[in-house]
């Protein structure tokens, strides 16, 4: 299945119904009254996160999404019937904005998250509301309101607790595979990830952490070059940062440290909130070192790439040096936990958007002479 993490969609809400004009016809009651329901309140739209749905795919082609609308309102006080809602899953992780002002109008962050994108309009009065001792016979009704209409733009941002980030073949991909059970491809030229990929990495019987492995980064990429920037967004729920560098290339041209500023900077021009995420840097491939020049090697990357927090020099491929990684790791996450915002009042409420006012006007109805 293709990963589609973008998508732009078209909702639109349910009309109101509109309300009756109708007066009591019945046998020995000459002056019934007036006896005209309210209509229907139109159908609204509802995202829904879903955890057993992992992209975005079906939004790609069906783009446009009705709600139902209310029905009008009949005579003999009866009421019209309300539109049925729609309710459109999404993936967990899938924040929700106005294409058109770009305003975040939900994250949908956890399973069963809910929000209303679009309101359905309310059902108009029917004459019975009109009725008092100077109008005996009120002839007036409101016809529904419009429901709200909206593009929308969805954005999945997948949920991880560490991300993988580096150049094309790092090995980000082998070491997601050495430590967790995810299988994405591998092979010998770049760009082999072309889509995100998460792996569940279990220290322990009752520990685990969720590590995300995104295509790599080029230099240029803010422009557009390879791959662009497009999945750097998938590490932007992360609380913890692994830059993976290739400290043995193949290409005895290829700077490591060049390489791993390039990377540092696309980053900083992608969001600078995503920059000053917690980073450690994991130097990869060390069992193409000589065993005995490894420290020296590792020394002088360091020094020469002026770096000072944690590092760790790791073989994605043959396990060495990863189960410390993923100890330290753990470790870090328990002491970083997530923060928790205090609920507000009405928290679990759903989303409600309140619709642009429009002016509802009262119709006054001419009857046949004799009604």
């Amino acid at each position: 299945m293709k990963f589609v993490d973008e998508a732009f969609i078209e909702v639109y809400a349910g009309d109101g119904g509109s309300g009756s004009s109708s007066f009591r016809r019945e046998k020995f009651i000459p002056r019934g009254g007036p006896d005209g329901g309210d209509g229907g309140n139109g159908g609204s739209i509802y995202l829904i996160a879903n955890r057993n749905i992992n992209t975005l795919v079906d939004y790609r082609f069906l783009k446009i999404f009705r709600a139902k609308r209310g029905e009008n309102g009949r005579s003999s006080d009866q009421y019209g019937r309300g539109g049925e809602d729609k309710e459109l899953r999404v993936p967990v992780g899938t924040v929700v904005s106005d294409a058109e002002t770009g305003e975040i109008i939900a994250d949908l962050a956890s399973h069963e998250a809910r929000a209303m994108v679009a309101k359905g309009g309310r059902g108009g009065w029917g004459n019975l509301h009109y009725k008092s001792s100077t109008n005996r016979a009120p002839r007036q009704f409101q016809p529904g309101e419009k429901g709200e209409a909206r593009r929308l733009h969805l954005e999945l941002k997948v949920l991880a607790d560490v991300g993988l980030l580096g150049m094309p073949n790092a090995g980000k991909s082998t070491m997601i595979r050495a430590v967790s059970a995810a299988q994405p491809k591998v092979a010998d030229y770049p760009f082999t990830t072309l889509a995100p990929s998460l792996g569940v990495v279990r220290v322990d019987m009752d520990k685990s952490f969720v590590m995300a492995d995104i295509p790599g980064l080029i230099e240029g990429a803010a422009d557009g070059a390879g791959l662009g920037h497009q999945f750097l967004r998938h590490l932007q729920r992360t609380r913890l940062l692994l830059h993976m560098v290739d400290l043995a290339p193949f290409d005895p041209e290829t700077d490591p440290v060049r390489e791993a500023r390039a990377i540092v900077e696309e980053l900083r021009r992608y969001d600078e909130a995503l920059y000053q995420k917690p980073r450690w840097l994991v130097l990869n491939k060390i069992d193409m070192i000589d065993e005995s020049e490894r420290e020296a090697r590792v020394a002088e990357f360091v020094q020469a790439f002026g770096w000072s927090g944690p590092v760790y020099a790791v073989s994605a491929l043959t396990g060495n040096g990863c189960s410390a990684l993923m100890q330290a790791i753990s470790y870090w996450l328990d002491d970083h936990p997530t923060e928790v915002l205090p609920p507000e009042e009405d928290d679990d409420a759903p989303v409600v958007l309140t619709p642009t006012p429009i002016d509802v006007k009262t119709h006054d109805v001419k009857t046949k002479q004799g009604e």
